[in-house]
């Protein structure tokens, strides 16, 4: 498959990749409801929460996560972007992947597993070889977060097969998820927050990279492994809630307050604000698990740093890297609107033992519309060519 032949949708991994997520992400939450409801049953060999958790972590997150960085290796190492034949070809295995976990207890579970866990291995030999090839040694960190997630993925299996609980390797999954935005969001949010205020405010810029920085991500990261191990006990508590002080401290220096008048920029930056969220719920569930629920915390890094930032670089990536303007309009604000009202209802409905049901239901309605104004908005673009008028590169 040459270049004159390449669809546009296969000619960058962000078109195919944030496509099918976006479906995929809009598929998985309803099913999971209606089985939740006892309306439906699906992936018997897992169960419903396990498959559900499963999906949009390895599944949805799993695919964005391959289209941002084929998208962004290019830019990093001046080596021609991963398309065609070799792009379809991870398309195909990640498929497979989703079918074979809903077939699991047809086709036995040690068969899903093998079919599931190669998409994931296949991204980072793909990744590595690009990066190693372009020695662009800097961006070999990304991938050890991506190795962490495969490592998980591999648990998850492990303990399904064993049958051992499934919790350890999940929260190892989120912890990977949260890392990543850690430090691929920390570096696009004030990166594009200096790159507009420039224009308009120069005298606020955002504050640098600096030692702050760095000692925020590593307590982050710290505090995710405590967590992941064990997350009630005081130590796990002290480095939450200390993680959680770095990074709202971080966040405030890049500035936020001055960018809602563009939500394409100020939605980077209310994403990455679930992250401190999430320290800070981990902080209290590990002091108070009775009063603080384990749910709460799971789905502020989940619903709320992974389903907003996402979202956030999809539309941003997609626009940019399509030649529109960088600019949110009526379309892209109601996809932002309907993907904050999932994730602050879904972080919210642990806490209302009464108001429970309702309330996952309409944060998974609200999930489900946010995916599919995507879809609906950003379908065309990504599956037509780019438009020439130039614009500021997204990635």
């Amino acid at each position: 498959m040459n270049s004159m032949s390449t669809p546009p949708v296969l000619s960058h991994a962000f078109r195919i990749c944030f496509l099918l997520a976006a479906i995929w992400a809009a598929l998985a939450v309803p099913l999971w409801l209606m089985t939740y409801a006892g309306m439906l049953t699906i992936a018997d060999a897992y169960g419903g929460v396990a498959w559900h958790a499963h999906e949009l972590i390895f599944g949805y997150a799993a695919l964005v996560i391959c289209g941002f960085l084929f998208t962004a290796i290019p830019n990093w190492t001046g080596r021609l972007p991963v398309a065609g034949f070799p792009l379809v070809s991870l398309i195909l295995i990640w498929v497979l992947g989703r079918i074979a976990m809903l077939c699991a207890a047809k086709i036995g579970t040690t068969v899903a597993a093998l079919v599931d866990l190669t998409f994931l291995a296949a991204v980072l030999t793909v990744a590595g070889r690009e990066i190693i090839a372009g020695k662009n040694w800097r961006n070999l960190r990304v991938l050890v977060i991506v190795a962490w997630l495969f490592v998980a993925n591999a648990a998850f299996h492990a303990a399904v097969l064993s049958g051992t609980m499934l919790d350890v390797s999940l929260r190892g999954a989120v912890g990977a998820l949260v890392a990543l935005i850690t430090l691929i969001g920390g570096r696009l949010t004030p990166s594009f927050t200096r790159n507009w205020l420039v224009k308009r405010d120069p005298s606020r810029l955002p504050a640098p990279f600096g030692t702050l920085d760095a000692i925020a991500i590593g307590t982050g990261v710290v505090a995710l492994l405590a967590w992941v191990i064990a997350p009630e006990g005081s130590i796990t508590a002290a480095l939450a809630a200390l993680a959680a002080l770095l990074l709202i401290v971080r966040l405030v220096r890049w500035r936020g307050i001055l960018t809602f008048a563009e939500p394409l920029l100020a939605i980077l930056h209310l994403g990455y604000a679930f992250v401190p969220l999430g320290f800070a719920l981990a902080a209290g569930h590990a002091l108070w698990p009775e009063t603080i629920p384990a749910a709460a915390v799971i789905h502020a890094w989940t619903a709320g740093a992974v389903g907003v930032m996402t979202l956030a670089v999809m539309t941003r990536a997609s626009l940019g890297h399509t030649g529109h303007a960088l600019t949110a309009g009526p379309a892209t604000t109601s996809i932002y609107l309907a993907i904050l009202t999932a994730a602050l209802l879904r972080v919210v409905a642990p806490f209302a033992a009464e108001w429970q049901h309702p309330l996952l239901n309409l944060s998974g309605a609200a999930w489900t519309l946010a995916f599919l104004l995507f879809v609906a908005s950003y379908g065309p673009m990504l599956c037509t060519a780019r438009k020439k008028k130039r614009v500021e590169a997204a990635a």
